[in-house]
């Protein structure tokens, strides 16, 4: 059995959360943005309804500092990606999504299936990989879900001499999160998404993204060291905040393993 209470490099992964599904961090000299959100508080009209943000990212684009890659889980929904996460694209150099995202994205999008691996250069020397991994935003089987809320992808990030990340994106099923540890646990650090966000017009009422006590036992599959969540504030439909995190996280006797994502980050010198 793996001694989760090893020492490992993740004290050197700072992850800065800014909102929303939104995290920065960097990762082998990379720099890397999850689902960006930059809006301000308003609603946006969707299919049966309105999705309201409650509340503003804490920093603007244009205060992150260059981005060299987004990880975006999916582009059809605001509260993953909105008018200004789109914008912001536009001066990214890669963003990996899923394979029908990057169709609809075009230029500097690349969609990755499950389990394909896409390997960049780090700057100072040598490479980091980020697999696309399987994920459902909904219960059910793909066959089910996909028609209603859409194709998402979860992502790990591998490196020589590097921690293992797994950014979870809107995922709800622990089954995958189960695959995905036999191929890549124990991971260092999981982003995971949370939340518990639900319509009652939709899958009668569950959850389509992991709930706190869910996101708690995906943590335990994983045998994460860390984990930074993320997407469980700043929308109305997100029925569990962050405090509801800490809690299920305490319940488990998982407490010490959160990190609730306030790191600074540097930001890097201009090119001249």
């Amino acid at each position: 059995m793996t001694d989760i209470s090893t020492p490992t490099q993740h004290e050197q992964l700072p992850v800065r959360v800014l909102g929303g599904p939104t995290a920065l961090f960097e990762y082998g000299g990379l720099r890397f943005l999850t689902d960006p959100t930059f809006d301000a508080p308003r609603e946006y009209p969707v299919r049966g309804g309105l999705l309201t943000k409650t509340a503003p990212a804490s920093a603007a684009p244009a205060e992150l500092g260059p981005i060299d890659v987004v990880l975006l889980s999916h582009d059809e929904h605001p509260d993953n990606l909105d008018a200004s996460g789109r914008a912001l694209l536009a001066d990214v150099p890669l963003t990996l999504t899923t394979p029908g995202g990057a169709q609809r994205l075009g230029a500097g999008a690349k969609g990755l299936a499950d389990w394909e691996p896409v390997v960049l250069d780090r700057p100072g020397g040598g490479t980091v990989t980020v697999t696309g991994v399987p994920a459902l935003h909904g219960p059910g089987t793909r066959e089910e879900v996909e028609p209603v809320t859409g194709q998402v992808v979860g992502f790990v990030l591998t490196g020589q001499d590097l921690p293992t990340v797994y950014v979870s994106g809107d995922n709800a099923s622990l089954a995958l999160v189960e695959e995905i540890a036999e191929r890549f646990g124990p991971v260092d650090t999981a982003i995971l998404f949370a939340g518990a966000p639900r319509f009652t017009q939709l899958f009668d009422g569950a959850v389509i993204v992991l709930d706190s006590a869910q996101a708690a036992e995906a943590a335990g599959i994983l045998g994460a060291r860390r984990v930074v969540p993320v997407h469980c504030d700043s929308w109305a439909h997100f029925t569990e905040s962050r405090d509801d995190v800490v809690a299920a996280f305490t319940k488990a006797g998982l407490a010490d393993r959160l990190d609730l994502g306030g790191a600074a980050l540097r930001t890097p010198e201009p090119q001249m």
